[in-house]
């Protein structure tokens, strides 16, 4: 029994290493890349802490050379799903009651192991099956799931530590209990870090998971596996399945025991499991909780009083950051027009110097799109621009899958603030320009806010204080993650909590304690020290 309040580490972002040449680490990383590279691994599911193979496998390749196979994993069906919630169930009593330190102490280790001996692994797994870039990779895979492990922790003790008040006569407590059941986590493609913490963030509180990778992070999914159970996390607490969307959807949520979704991925999808969750409400044990981070199209403006050389660098590095896959990447931007020449001509000058190919080259600034299916509707937005009268591609425009799914980094200039690449969500490396009279700066935000539908990052560049505050003001509800004289991604753990509301999510804040707390279910404790013996109140008298 422990018989004191324990204080974990303070946390700390851990420090990104710079991969120069002739460096240690970047020797460890081509080293760690060329061993992946050299084998095929066989990915099971993992149920109960058991490796599950069916048998019926799918083939994995980096995006940047699909002719090469890095192995092959075990596609299950709703069979595999059911049996990962009976695991998660199984273990649910014995977890849930497992002293908060103890849970601590195993991630702490997670983020210990990832510093050290486990840092290599997992950034070349998701350089090779993600194509991200080795700058690009370390910021994910290694710093910022890092931080997840060591900022969670330090919140959960914070979340525990919240008590409310107690008058004399009087002990009032409050207990974080786990949700009643299992949750169900769905994660995404883009962010190894991501898919780790929407599966490890409920655990930490006491929970059990389902966890369902996107088919193309399964190969880094299963480093994030190997490092959980090198850190010491019981079978069964997370189980990983590898199905059909559908397929799964149809037992978790039909399951009295549904507990909640943490989910990350498209508006779309994320719509639709909402209304099958409330199709389902009058089932379950208790009403689910609901966490999702969705997309956007994110925005940048300059007001007339920026500086330029600052602007275009935002743009670019905004924009086409692991190929514009993320859901803060900038892909509309709106310039004044005392500015807009010279933004533009930074923005040619960077764009052309950007070398396209292999992470495994260093000196490859933008890397492939995650597979065909995105290739091809990239490239279909492309090719619109190309048939309208209304815009003009000024930088890029090209793509090829000859070799790997390889888009140029590509710049269009609309002189319609509506067109479609200024409205839809492309998830890829375009960024759509429009042009603003610099004396309609209050219309042009008015205008930026009602063209999209998303709300979930956006940047203000201006040196004039005022634009600044105006912006602030107007523009309140139109980012979850607002930026002032910074691109409009790159959100960092314990400084930034990322999320946003509107049609990018529920706004609950990953990397701070806003998430955790939607992982427990409150109770409350009066105890009175002194019971009163005589049922009659004084005003009787």
């Amino acid at each position: 029994m422990a018989n004191a309040f324990f204080t974990p580490p303070i946390a700390e972002n851990e420090p990104i290493m710079g991969y120069a040449p002739g460096s240690s680490e970047k020797e460890e990383l081509q080293a760690a890349v060329a061993e992946l590279k050299s084998q095929q691994i066989d990915a099971p599911m993992i149920i109960g802490g058991k490796e599950v193979r069916t048998g019926n496998t799918v083939s994995m390749h980096p995006p940047h050379e699909h002719a090469h196979n890095l192995g092959n994993f075990h596609m299950g069906d709703a069979t595999h799903v059911q049996q990962a919630i009976d695991a998660a169930l199984a273990a649910r009593e014995k977890w849930a009651n497992t002293p908060w330190q103890d849970r601590a102490a195993i991630f702490l280790k997670c983020a210990e192991l990832l510093a050290g001996p486990f840092r290599a692994k997992m950034n070349a797994a998701t350089m090779l099956g993600q194509s991200k870039n080795a700058f690009q990779a370390e910021i994910d895979a290694a710093c910022e799931m890092i931080d997840f492990f060591r900022f969670n922790v330090q919140y959960m003790a914070d979340v525990y530590s919240e008590q409310p008040e107690s008058p004399l006569g009087l002990w009032n407590r409050l207990e974080y209990r786990p949700l009643e059941g299992f949750i169900f986590a769905i994660t995404p493609f883009n962010f190894t870090s991501i898919a780790a913490n929407l599966c490890a963030a409920p655990v930490m509180m006491g929970n059990v998971v389902v966890w369902k990778p996107s088919d193309t992070q399964i190969y880094s999914a299963q480093v994030i596996m190997e490092l959980f159970k090198a850190a010491g996390l019981p079978d069964g607490v997370i189980n990983i399945v590898y199905c059909d969307g559908p397929a799964a959807g149809d037992v978790v949520f039909k399951h009295r025991d549904f507990a909640g979704l943490h989910f990350t991925g498209s508006t779309a999808v994320f719509q639709h499991l909402w209304k099958e969750i409330g199709n389902n409400i009058s089932n379950y044990r208790s009403y689910p909780r609901i966490v999702g981070e969705t997309g956007g199209k994110d925005f940048i403006i300059a007001h007339k009083s920026a500086v330029a050389k600052q602007v275009s660098t935002g743009i670019v590095r905004g924009s086409f950051e692991f190929q514009g896959q993320k859901c803060s990447a900038s892909s509309r931007v709106y310039l004044p027009s005392n500015l807009s020449d010279e933004i533009l001509a930074y923005v040619k000058e960077d764009v052309a110097s950007i070398k396209t190919g292999t992470p495994e080259d260093y000196s490859n600034y933008v890397n492939a799109v995650i597979d065909e299916r995105s290739f091809d509707k990239i490239a279909g937005f492309i090719d619109y621009v190309k048939e309208q009268d209304d815009a003009e591609i000024i930088c890029g425009g090209g793509y090829d899958k000859t070799v790997g799914y390889f888009i140029e980094p590509t710049v269009v200039l609309t002189t319609n603030p509506k067109f479609r690449t200024m409205c839809e969500e492309i998830f890829g490396p375009v960024v759509t320009i429009y042009v603003y009279d610099e004396d309609k700066y209050e219309e042009t935000l008015d205008l930026l806010d009602e063209t999209s539908d998303y709300a979930l990052t956006g940047a203000i560049f201006a040196q004039e204080r005022y634009a600044i505050v105006t912006a602030t003001e107007k523009l309140q509800n139109a980012a979850g993650n607002f930026y002032i004289n910074d691109k409009p991604t790159g959100a960092v753990v314990g400084q930034q909590p990322f999320g946003g509301a509107r049609g990018s999510g529920t706004n609950d804040k990953a990397g701070s304690y806003l998430n955790l707390v939607r992982w427990v279910s409150p109770r409350t404790f009066k105890e009175t020290l002194v019971p009163p013996t005589d049922y009659r109140y004084p005003f009787l008298g």
